[in-house]
């Protein structure tokens, strides 16, 4: 779906290549800084940097940005909202590519739990109740690539579970997936890792052969227990 060669953004992003396939669920983690946000916004067109990025086997720079709009769905990290718009008509967003389909934006605020909440003003909403009517934004397009940043911020241990349920059934539906995150215990369900460092590229792969101790004690500067689960420790 998204093929990347040496992405390079100053010392954001440094030489990164990476491919994310059809049907593929992929962690992006690092520290603070690493350049996680940088890579999604370079890999949504959002952002220019150098290098060569495919949508779909297609240049990026050759496709037009309607296009665009009905091949990917964003969701970033400002979720600010300069107008109050009820909630419904803001997952609506996601149909302007296609015009307005009510069966998807329906469809898209029951599988975020905020069916409830259409008709109030997305300014009167709570940290997580906007994140997840952004999240239903970019379900709505039901676009075949899917790149979130940190979709689980400001969300409950419920509403948590269900994003990444959520994103491995549109894994399941043949799509990419890629999603940003700092838990590194939830990084263990994906089908594949790519630790950002410094801005580079410091490992990617299953995330049982990436997430080992060395890695994350260099990283992280945390030391990591491997088991029936990872446990964490300041060293």
């Amino acid at each position: 779906m998204i093929r990347a060669e040496a992405i390079t953004l100053g010392t954001r992003l440094r030489d990164v290549s990476l491919h994310l396939p059809p049907s593929s669920l992929t962690a992006v983690v690092g520290p603070n800084g690493a350049g996680k946000s940088t890579l999604l916004l370079v890999l949504a067109g959002l952002l220019k940097a150098e290098g060569s990025i495919a949508w779909m086997g297609e240049d990026l720079n050759h496709i037009t940005f309607p296009e665009r709009g009905r091949r990917l769905a964003w969701v970033g990290q400002d979720l600010n909202a300069d107008f109050a718009f009820p909630v419904r008509d803001v997952v609506a967003q996601g149909r302007h590519a296609f015009g307005d389909d009510g069966e998807f934006v329906d469809a898209a605020m029951r599988a975020m739990d905020i069916a409830h909440l259409a008709d109030r003003s997305v300014t009167r909403l709570s940290g997580g109740e906007r994140r997840r009517t952004f999240l239903a934004r970019a379900l709505a397009t039901d676009a075949k690539i899917q790149l979130w940043d940190e979709p689980t911020a400001n969300l409950d241990v419920r509403h948590s579970l269900d994003v990444l349920q959520l994103a491995m059934k549109l894994r399941d539906e043949g799509r990419a997936v890629l999603i940003s995150l700092h838990d590194l215990r939830a990084a263990l369900c994906f089908d594949q890792v790519l630790v950002l460092d410094q801005g580079r590229l410091a490992a990617s792969g299953k995330p049982e052969a990436v997430l080992n101790p060395e890695l994350i004690q260099k990283v992280f500067g945390v030391r990591a227990r491997m088991g029936q689960e990872m446990i964490l420790e300041l060293p």
